[in-house]
C-alpha cells in the first residue's frame, strides 16, 4: 500500500464533535489512489477567511479549501478546514458532523489529485467519486 504521511494541525479551539488524527487518517487514506504527503489544518473562521480571500478573492470563511502543490510521483499539498463552518454546514444540513467530515476531507484530497468541479460534467464524476468512497467507509450518499 502507497504511503501516506499525514500531519494534522488544530490551529482553532477544541469543539465538541472535532475529529480526530486516526479519522482523518481513514478517510484521507480512502481517497487517495497514490502515496502522499498530507498536512490537514483546522482553523478559526478568521484564518479561513483571511486564506480564502486571499487565495480564492472571496471574503468569507468556507468549509474546505485544498492547495495541491504536487501530484506526481506523490500527492503534496494542504487541506484547510474551518469547524465553525462545517458545524453550521452539518447543522443546516441536518447531517452527523462526523459525515459532513468525511465528505469534505474526500472532497478536498480529490481536489489535491486533481479533480474539479467547475464543469457539469466534471462535477458529475467528482460527485460520483466522492459517493463511491463513503460508501465504501459506510457513509450515507451526502448529495
Amino acid at each position: 500500500m502507497p504511503r501516506l504521511d499525514l500531519s494534522v494541525q488544530y490551529a482553532c479551539p477544541a469543539e465538541e464533535g472535532l475529529p480526530l488524527r486516526p479519522q482523518f487518517r481513514r478517510w484521507a487514506r480512502a481517497a487517495l489512489t497514490g502515496g502522499g504527503q498530507i498536512t490537514i489544518r483546522l482553523v478559526t473562521a478568521e484564518e479561513g477567511r483571511s486564506l480564502n480571500h486571499d487565495y480564492r478573492h472571496k471574503d468569507y470563511a468556507t468549509n474546505v479549501l485544498s492547495f495541491p502543490y504536487e501530484q506526481e510521483p506523490q500527492v503534496l499539498g494542504d487541506l484547510v478546514i474551518c469547524p465553525e463552518v462545517v458545524a453550521q454546514e452539518a447543522a443546516e444540513q441536518d447531517k452527523p458532523l462526523e459525515n459532513h467530515y468525511a465528505h469534505l476531507v474526500i472532497h478536498g484530497m480529490l481536489h489535491l489529485q486533481g479533480l474539479d468541479h467547475e464543469t457539469r460534467a466534471e462535477a458529475r464524476r467528482m460527485e460520483a467519486r466522492e459517493r463511491e468512497i463513503l460508501a465504501t467507509l459506510g457513509y450515507p450518499d451526502p448529495y
